[in-house]
């Protein structure tokens, strides 16, 4: 197990790579989630159909900081940033429809 320096350094990395990519999807969800085990792959996949988006997995129990400060309180939720700024959040009931026709809106511009 890493030490709380090493977290919070990590912590701000993911953090300052969520404010300096583009477009970036970030999957919030914790290993033990079912649901999340499955529905994960396939929105890697769906993401990777819309360059210039980019996918980052974010766990919530390694990173409480982060969950805390995007107020993630269910899994899985997904938040789509544009520079660090939320453009949309998914949140547990959602459909890859939902998702897709949402990348699809927002690559288009």
């Amino acid at each position: 197990m890493e030490n709380n320096s090493s977290l919070s350094f990590l912590s701000q990395q993911l953090l300052d790579q969520i404010k300096k990519t583009p477009l970036l999807l970030g999957y919030f969800s914790f290993p033990e989630c079912q649901v999340c085990k499955v529905l994960k792959p396939r929105v890697q996949d769906l993401v990777r159909q819309f360059p210039p988006a980019e996918y980052l997995y974010i766990d919530i129990n390694l990173y409480p900081v982060l969950k805390g400060q995007f107020l993630v309180f269910t899994v899985p939720t997904l938040i789509l940033f544009r520079e660090g700024k939320e453009l949309k959040r998914f949140s547990r009931h959602f459909s890859l429809n939902e998702l897709e026709t949402f990348l699809t809106r927002i690559t288009e511009t």
